[in-house]
């Protein structure tokens, strides 16, 4: 499944269009399909639509028609200057005896369900003046909103704030990037031929069906070293000071993830857990005689985390970077040895090695994921919500995850789930990009049962959960089709 750009969506209809498939019938399609979302969502309840000029409008009005079919009473405000297939929507609708009014005489009370289709992706810029004020009105009224394709103003502000959105063909870039603003989200199928969906030089968001087949299996035969083995390299004691979970967590991530033994490099005094781990108690970072097939790296490092990540170079394994091991000579210094590597930074980790501000990489991390990925010829997972998996020209898009994995230590689990991964033989792309997905989806499954207040621990814990979801097709999409 890929992910579209409201212009590269533009294309694909264009294209349609010049195949001689009817634009009439990609809108009518759009619009029973949002009526149908609606008629699951609120029933009967009233509705107000507010329709734009262009073809969202068009949209909105074919759903106020199958709506009015269906016995919901509608009231639609509808902007002027509507042409095409818009045109004839509105024509039809007025066929049926209802009373189009203004845009700007739009009203709604108690009880209604407001309908936004004034603009989805057409939008050039931020909105003014009527617009504005209209989208600030539906925001303060505490009614449920519909969206159809995009909440409108997005990706600018103000925007709508939906309850629910449907999407139309495919997904665009602000179903995931600015998912909060979307409410619920339903993915319509709406007539467009397939093959104009399958773009590889967009980015991809990362399915289970993509996925399943990288899950690395076991035979009979298995064993401890032949599963793969991860050596963690992390953690710092200085005056008055240690980090020593963080390097422990990672270890959990590795052999929750699979791993058949963990090695863990830390400081003396570290806590010996997880039991499993054969541990190194070291002075200062180095890297000690072990067979291991991965490493991760940096993990509560501190001031030693250009020294963990040195040391670690000396193996020549993939390696996870982590922390405070992402530091511009670190980077380098792998990228000139050939060392392959998946850095995990957040946005502030990411904008150091960028040399940008932490909101710059936050507000496009698709292009700063690549940016960084082109920079340092290694596979950047770019940690957020959603997260972004980078690897040349390539983009994953992670679905999973949520609110309740911003704790502590969560990051350290990821890296060490990413180590097993490439520990058992994944490509360093597969390995970040499975990871990532089995470890939010980890976290949904335990902010199901438990909302806020996760442990990093717990998300450790339930990474066999996660596998088995994904096996058992029981792992859900961030969207419901329709």
């Amino acid at each position: 499944m890929r992910l579209f750009t409201p212009e590269a969506m533009r294309e694909a209809d264009r294209k349609a269009a010049e195949m001689g498939y009817p634009s009439l019938l990609l809108m009518e399609w759009a619009g029973w399909k949002a009526a149908r979302v609606y008629r699951e969502l609120f029933g009967h309840r009233p509705a107000v639509v507010l329709a734009g000029k262009g073809n969202n409008g068009g949209d909105g009005l074919v759903l106020a028609r199958h709506l009015l079919l269906e016995g919901v009473a509608v009231r639609v405000y509808a902007a002027e200057g509507q042409e095409g297939d818009a045109l004839l929507a509105r024509q039809a609708l007025e066929a049926h005896g209802l009373d189009l009014r203004p845009l700007e005489e739009a009203a709604w009370g108690p009880g209604e369900v407001l309908v936004d289709a004034l603009f989805g992706t057409g939008l050039k810029g931020p909105l003014g003046g009527l617009y504005a004020g209209l989208v600030d009105r539906v925001n303060a009224s505490g009614l449920p909103v519909l969206a159809l394709d995009l909440p409108s103003g997005l990706p600018y502000a103000p925007h709508v704030r939906a309850t629910a959105t449907v999407a139309f063909a495919a997904l665009k870039t602000p179903h995931l990037l600015l998912r909060e603003a979307c409410g619920r989200l339903f993915l319509a199928e709406i007539g467009l031929p397939r093959h104009l969906l399958e773009r590889e030089d967009l980015p991809e968001v990362a399915t289970p069906e993509a996925l399943l087949p990288l899950l690395p299996q076991r035979p009979l035969t298995a064993h401890k070293g032949s599963v793969g083995r991860v050596g963690v390299l992390g953690g710092f004691r200085g005056e008055g000071l240690r980090y020593a979970g963080a390097p422990v967590l990672a270890a959990w991530g590795a052999y929750r993830m699979g791993a058949g033994l963990v090695h863990l490099v830390a400081p003396e005094g570290t806590p010996l857990e997880p039991l499993e781990a054969v541990f190194h108690p070291v002075e200062a970072p180095a890297l000690p005689s072990m067979r291991v097939e991965a490493l991760a790296v940096g993990m509560g490092g501190g001031p030693w985390g250009r020294e963990w990540a040195l040391a670690a170079l000396q193996a020549q394994l993939p390696t996870v970077l982590d922390a405070d091991a992402l530091q511009p000579e670190v980077v380098e210094a792998y990228r000139k040895a050939g060392v392959k590597a998946v850095l995990t930074p957040h946005a502030g980790e990411a904008g150091r090695l960028l040399g940008k501000a932490p909101e710059e990489v936050a507000q496009d991390p698709l292009a700063s994921a690549q940016a960084l990925a082109g920079a340092t010829g290694q596979v950047v997972v770019l940690k957020g919500n959603p997260t972004v998996v980078a690897e040349g020209s390539r983009l994953s898009v992670n679905p999973t995850g949520n609110p309740a994995l911003a704790t502590g230590g969560t990051g350290d689990v990821l890296s060490g789930a990413i180590a097993a991964l490439l520990a058992a033989g994944l490509a360093p792309f597969d390995a970040a990009r499975l990871g990532v997905y089995l470890h939010g989806l980890a976290g949904d499954l335990l902010a199901a049962e438990k909302g806020v207040g996760l442990l990093a621990r717990e998300v450790a814990e339930a990474l066999p959960r996660a596998r088995e979801a994904l096996v058992r097709g029981q792992s859900p999409l961030p969207f419901a089709w329709v």
